[in-house]
């Protein structure tokens, strides 16, 4: 596997930094246009680095919202504070961050840091949303940076000018790609779901090849839905690591919410979702409730059996655990299982494998034609039941979408169709149409006889 964390490697790298709660992340969301970033009013927020393609005039950089540096900083702070540090030596160009008023002592220890790498810098101030507030903040204009603006990330203002000194700054005939057309996308989306603490972050780092998200035993380090590119094979894959959720009465602060709802908005994001499940604790309630919201989704699902390395018993002990896994919930009886160490990177391979696997079934349809001749030999061999003096009868079926899959079968007696000749066709669609690995549904019409 390849990594291209970004999409975005030959484009020049703008780094948004400063202290925590100064606006960082509401003026990331502000230049691109879209809410990204999780914003708080309290500081700490932001944890790893979000990353996003913006276009200006000049042609197009990756611009990274940072975590608050905070010199000195100890425990999952001190993290996110060396991540955000390492930004002020690879970027090509760095926002640096203030908040209108008196400077604090927070201020001077990132100032003195920032100060290292003054020549790549553009100072901006922050909240000055008015004119008036503007003319105030003329000491910030000794401060020694080469360029300076005054602006409110909130409200918008001055963000344009902001835009304008940004493409006067990059020498984008360094960076020939950076003026290319939009690249045409990945051939595939897959977001990284389950429980705080089943080795998303982890899994995530591994297949990018990099550290792009912070791995901590503390359960929900990762707030914001993060993303990043890789190639597999000739393919690019985009990969969402997302917030571990918990059950909706353990989620008592706005942040993990707005988190909790991102990471299952994810799942509109995918075309597969690799469900992290513990192997050692096995499958939770948990792991049922998010794969239901998969299901219902029409998205596909892998079963991905992390810390196997901490397993015993080789493939017996893996049989035993997919018997118990399909027997706990079969309604996942179509997915695919794999074991997998996202710490050792054992097996991960077959991940993408699976992924690219899934997605085309997903994409796959099938014309009403052929379909219809399938279902006269499906019902010969095996007549729909009778229910008393009621005999069912099949008109013909027709496949409507993909993506989710979604067949409609036309009947004589829609009320009371028996459920488990329901299952049947979609056991023959599975088997005779390759779609063994994704969730179908099968919606039942009555049709009259003429």
């Amino acid at each position: 596997m390849t990594s291209s964390a970004t999409r975005a490697g030959n484009l020049p790298l703008v780094a948004i930094v400063g202290r925590p709660n100064v606006g960082k992340s509401t003026l990331f969301n502000r230049l691109m246009r879209r809410r990204i970033a999780i914003t708080d009013s309290r500081p700490g927020v932001t944890r790893d680095p979000l990353s996003g393609v913006l276009q200006l005039d000049g042609g197009s950089v990756r611009l990274v919202d940072t975590g608050g540096i905070r010199p000195g900083a100890e425990g999952m702070d001190a993290e996110v504070s060396g991540r955000s540090l390492a930004y002020l030596e690879k970027a090509d160009l760095i926002v640096f961050m203030l908040e209108i008023g008196e400077l604090t002592g927070e201020d001077q220890e990132v100032l003195a840091v920032v100060r290292r790498f003054a020549d790549k810098v553009v100072l901006v101030v922050n909240k000055v949303d008015t004119e008036a507030r503007e003319g105030a903040a003329g000491e910030y204009l000794a401060l020694g940076f080469p360029d300076t603006v005054f602006l409110s990330s909130a409200h918008g203002r001055n963000c344009g000018e902001l835009e304008d000194m940004l493409s006067r700054r990059i020498d984008f005939s360094r960076f020939p790609e950076s003026g290319a057309e939009p690249s045409p996308g990945q051939d595939a989306t897959i977001a990284v779901l389950g429980k705080p603490n089943t080795g998303k972050s982890t899994l995530f780092n591994r297949l990018l090849g990099s550290e792009e998200s912070i791995v901590s035993p503390i359960p929900g380090t990762t707030r914001d839905v993060l993303e990043g590119r890789f190639e597999y094979r000739g393919k690019v894959i985009r990969i969402l690591d997302t917030a571990g959720i918990r059950r909706k009465a353990k989620v008592t602060e706005d942040v993990e919410y707005y988190s909790v709802n991102r990471a299952i908005a994810g799942i509109r994001d995918a075309d597969v979702v690799f469900l992290l499940i513990d192997a050692v604790e096995g499958l939770a309630e948990q792991d049922k409730k998010i794969a239901v919201q998969i299901v219902r989704k029409g998205r596909g699902i892998v079963l991905a059996l992390n810390k196997w390395d901490l397993m015993e018993g080789g493939k017996g002990a893996f049989k035993t655990v997919e018997s118990r896994l399909r027997f706990q919930f079969p309604v996942l009886d179509f997915a695919p299982v794999i074991p997998i160490s996202a710490r050792t990177g054992w097996n991960l391979d077959r991940l993408p494998a699976a992924a690219l696997e899934i997605k085309a079934q997903l994409e796959r349809r099938v014309e009403t034609g052929v379909l219809n001749r399938a279902l006269a030999s499906w019902t010969g061999e095996n007549p729909p039941p009778r229910d008393g003096r009621r005999r069912f009868k099949i008109r013909y079926m027709t496949q409507v979408r993909t993506r989710p899959l979604r067949f409609v079968l036309f009947v004589n007696h829609g009320e009371g169709f028996p459920a488990s000749y329901i299952g049947y066709i979609k056991n023959r669609l599975r088997s005779d149409f390759g779609f063994r690995d994704v969730p179908l549904d099968i919606e039942v019409r009555s049709r009259d006889r003429d």
